[in-house]
Order: structure tokens, then C-alpha cells, then sequence
């Protein structure tokens, strides 16, 4: 890890308070099995190192958005919508029918407008764009994971980087930085080959992070989309070897979120670009250190990754009442 941490939110236990507290307004008192895996998972712990300089106000805007992915990823990952496509799919699209707008039924739904509403306020239409897109491809890659399932079939390793660049939830949280940050990038900047190239190295660290350090837990699940298993799959090798490589290819990423930094400040000299849009890619490329570094400490913090012995495995046949219509 080349990357120096640059520490935890002072805010970290007012935003843990205040997303329980969130989370309870808006219909979502967890049962007692979902409460013990929200405490292990610790969404504050991960906004607030990821996030060590944001304000207050964004910090709880931000956990609360993570506490709300965190929900849907153990509704599909764990629960009977990811091996049930067709209950998968009613499910997210309704999910995303509301982000787009429509009238919410249900404590997720209803949640998810509120957070829509409080977070695309005055942000630009080309911000909105992308955090659209950006949320809309992560919630789609339940219901491909739900139909490769049930078709019995298993991603190659390519496909499953390009797969994994989307489910792992990263790509929205970048866009929300630039809320914290004080900036609104133009799509020019947004489609410079470096900017593109540096955000999916970021997101491809933490893909591959969570991976390593959830291999033990998705394996008692019976979870197949993990990097681990696939290289384990496909090298026909040891359990301990396949991290051994993951781990390798993870310290490859970090060389390429340095080259993709070197290689955007070259094409900001070279498109001429200036004033607020140069100073808005040149904090990207500072603070997405800090970010893979703060989500490199957290999978090692977090029970949800240290404890896969403290594992469950949900049984149920239906959505959870936080899904209902």
C-alpha cells in the first residue's frame, strides 16, 4: 500500500448516531440478525475514512447512503432474490423507477427518495447524470449475478473485472466526493482517458480489497462472484495461492491509480485545461489516494471482513419487509 492514510472523520460516532437514528425514521429498524450484521459491518468506520476531511452534514448524508447499499447488498447477495431472478429483477427495478422519480412504496423505497432528493440538490445536470448511471449499473449487477445463478453458469475472470468495477458500489461514492469537495466537473473532464482510467483503478483496489477479505465469508454462503474463487477456479490452485495472487494483482492496481495520476496531469497540460476544472481533477487525483487507502484500512477493521465465523446464512424465501411493496 504506497498510499499514507490520512486518518478517520473526527464526526465518525455523531454519524454512526445519526444513521441508526436515520435509519429508524424511515421505517428501518432492523431485526435482531440484520442489527448484529450492520453493528460488524460499521458504515461509519468506512464514510469516515474515506471521507476524513468531510463536513458533518455530508458525513451523515454519506453513511446514510451506505448504510442504505449495504441493506441491498445483503438483501441480493444473501437473501432469496439473488438466486430468484425474476423476484431480483421487480425488485431493482423498482428501485430504480424511484430514483428516477417515481412514487416510493415501501421503508427502501421511501428511504431512497429521501436520499435522492437531499443529494441531487443543486448539483448539476451532468453531476446527476453520472451518479445516475453510476447507482443505476451497481443495483443492475444483483440481478446479473441472481441470473448467472440460476443458469449455474460462473463469469471468466475478465468478465468478472469488468462486472465487479460496477458492483462493488465504488463509482457512485466517487461521485459524491465531489460534493465534499466543493467541485461539479464538466463531461469534458469527465471523459479525459486518464480521469476514466483513475477512477476504475480506485474502483478496481476496492473490488479486489473486498474480495480477499470476504472470500472467507461468501465461501460459507456459497457465493461464486469473488476474485479469490475465481482465480482458485481457475488456476485449480490452493486456497492460499490464489490469495497470494490476488494480492499481487492488488498491489498492481496501486501502481496504476500513480501511473493514471502521472498520465492525467499530462493531459491537463495538454488540453490546456485551467482555473476551477484544473484545481477540481487535481483534488480528485490527491484525495482518491487517501480513499483507497482509507478502504484498505477498513477491510481490515471491519467484523463484516475479520469474523467470517460470525456468519449466518439467511434462509428466508421471501424479501425482507424493508422490500415490500
Amino acid at each position: 500500500m504506497p498510499f499514507q492514510s490520512a486518518g478517520c472523520n473526527p464526526g465518525v460516532e455523531e454519524t454512526k448516531k445519526a444513521a441508526w437514528e436515520w435509519a429508524d425514521a424511515n421505517g428501518l429498524a432492523l431485526n435482531p440478525v440484520a442489527r448484529k450484521k450492520m453493528l460488524r459491518t460499521r458504515p461509519e468506520l468506512w464514510i469516515s475514512l474515506i471521507f476524513p476531511e468531510a463536513s458533518q452534514k455530508h458525513l451523515d448524508l454519506f453513511c446514510q447512503w451506505l448504510f442504505w447499499a449495504f441493506l441491498v447488498d445483503d438483501e441480493f447477495d444473501d437473501g432469496p432474490a439473488g438466486r430468484d431472478p425474476h423476484m431480483c429483477e421487480e425488485a431493482i427495478a423498482r428501485l430504480v423507477d424511484v430514483l428516477d422519480g417515481a412514487e416510493p412504496h415501501g421503508p427502501m423505497e421511501r428511504a431512497l427518495e429521501g436520499l435522492r432528493e437531499r443529494t441531487c440538490l443543486g448539483r448539476s445536470p451532468v453531476w446527476v447524470r453520472q451518479f445516475r448511471r453510476d447507482t443505476v449499473s451497481w443495483l443492475w449487477t444483483y440481478y446479473a449475478e441472481a441470473v448467472e445463478r440460476a443458469a449455474g453458469q460462473v463469469p471468466s475472470r475478465a468478465d468478472f473485472v469488468k462486472h465487479r468495477r460496477d458492483s462493488v458500489a465504488m463509482q457512485p461514492f466517487l461521485d459524491l466526493h465531489e460534493i465534499t469537495a466543493g467541485i461539479d466537473l464538466p463531461e469534458s473532464a469527465r471523459s479525459l482517458p486518464a480521469y476514466i482510467a483513475l477512477r476504475n483503478a480506485v474502483t478496481d483496489h476496492s473490488g479486489l480489497c473486498n474480495d480477499i477479505c470476504s472470500f472467507e465469508k461468501e465461501a460459507v454462503l456459497g457465493y461464486e462472484h469473488n476474485a479469490v474463487r475465481l482465480i482458485q477456479r481457475d488456476r485449480r490452485s490452493t486456497l492460499q495461492e490464489a490469495v497470494d495472487e490476488a494480492g499481487i494483482q492488488l498491489a498492481r492496481i496501486a501502481e496504476r491509480v500513480q501511473r493514471a495520476e502521472k498520465e492525467l496531469a499530462e493531459e491537463i497540460e495538454a488540453a490546456g485545461i485551467d482555473g476551477q476544472t484544473r484545481a477540481a481533477l487535481e483534488r480528485c487525483a490527491r484525495d482518491y489516494r487517501g480513499l483507497v487507502r482509507g478502504d484498505f484500512d477498513y477491510h481490515a477493521r471491519a467484523e463484516r471482513y475479520t469474523r467470517p465465523d460470525l456468519v449466518e446464512v439467511d434462509r428466508r424465501e421471501t424479501l425482507s419487509r424493508y422490500f415490500a411493496a
